[in-house]
């Protein structure tokens, strides 16, 4: 079998930009002040976290969707999870529970109050949806404005057909991936999302090396970081990565101890090529792409969420010391 063969400058920049990127986030998360880096490019632009779980819109999504306070039923769990993160806003789904008296129910999608309460916002002006990513902006069932396609997309998953059943006795995660991308308005960008969402909760139990999906920005990312893939497809080549983390950071001589133990897998180092294929627009401005500059410059967080993770990574105990003497204000999510 060919072996790739990295563009070397730019193979260690994926390193190096990861440890760099992650001590920012622990020194935010430790509550010390900023700066947090001397790398030019980091301190100035925003940069997504090198696990997804740390981010802040998968962090509200963990502790308040997947693990809530107040008991749910495991279908409506199901159904917010994929419903958030359609939207991928917060105050969308504050507005939300604000308007509905507490989380969306399938009664709530039932009787239509779920589609008022979305077409109340919007007529109000509010922007639904984030502008992170791209949507499959369709009118596949039919009706005019996104968000009513939506409605009926959840309405299809949940109330005429099996698809929750099949979802919670599903025996891989590519299997709830292909499950959810079955559906019209699915995407293989949002059906991976989803199924590494689902997978956070405590619905379904697989690891996240058994099976990526590159997005858009991935695909970027491995172009540059490669000359050639060699016989390895995108999926295998982020798997590649993630076998070889350690060695490559003792190589470079980098500190990187993981989330708090735990390794780099491959939604991460799926977002970690996205992210240096940001990175390199700057870095390496001779390199050829349809994307030259980076959008999105860093501004610190005003507020915090407490960090979460899933409770069956059996890290949360290492959080505890941390966010006890960490600054409250500390914008540890960005």
């Amino acid at each position: 079998m060919l072996t790739p063969t990295v563009r070397s400058d730019v193979f260690d920049t994926f390193w190096q930009f990861a440890a760099e990127r992650h001590r920012v986030f622990e020194s935010r998360a430790h509550g010390e002040k900023g700066p947090w880096t001397t790398d030019p490019i980091i301190a100035k632009y925003k940069f997504c976290n090198v696990y997804r779980a740390a981010d802040r819109v998968s962090q509200f999504l963990i502790r308040h969707i997947a693990y809530p306070v107040a008991m749910q039923r495991d279908i409506d769990k199901l159904f917010q999870i994929i419903a958030f993160r359609v939207f991928s806003k917060i105050e969308t789904w504050e507005q939300i529970e604000a308007e509905l008296g507490g989380s969306p129910t399938l009664v709530d999608l039932e009787s239509g109050r779920f589609e008022h309460v979305l077409t109340r916002l919007r007529s109000r002006g509010e922007k639904i949806y984030t502008g992170a990513f791209i949507l499959c902006a369709t009118d596949a069932y039919g009706r005019r404005l996104k968000h009513l396609n939506h409605v009926q997309l959840f309405k299809h998953m949940f109330l005429d057909s099996d698809f929750p059943k099949r979802v919670m006795g599903a025996q891989s995660l590519q299997e709830v991936y292909e499950l959810v991308h079955a559906f019209p308005l699915m995407g293989d960008f949002m059906s991976y999302q989803i199924a590494i969402d689902i997978n956070y909760s405590e619905l379904v139990n697989f690891s996240e090396d058994d099976f990526t999906q590159p997005g858009p920005g991935a695909l970027r990312g491995i172009r540059k970081v490669f000359k050639d893939t060699g016989a390895l497809t995108p999926s295998e080549i982020i798997h590649w990565m993630v076998d070889r983390q350690e060695h490559e950071f003792s190589r470079l001589g980098l500190d990187f101890n993981g989330l708090y133990g735990r390794r780099i897998h491959a939604i991460d180092a799926q977002n970690l090529f996205c992210e240096t294929d940001k990175y390199c627009r700057e870095a390496f401005p001779a390199l050829a792409s349809t994307r030259t500059r980076i959008k999105a410059k860093f501004v610190e967080t005003p507020s915090a969420l407490p960090l979460f993770f899933p409770p069956k990574w059996r890290i949360n105990h290492s959080l505890l010391s941390q966010q006890d003497s960490a600054v409250r204000r500390e914008p540890a999510f960005t």
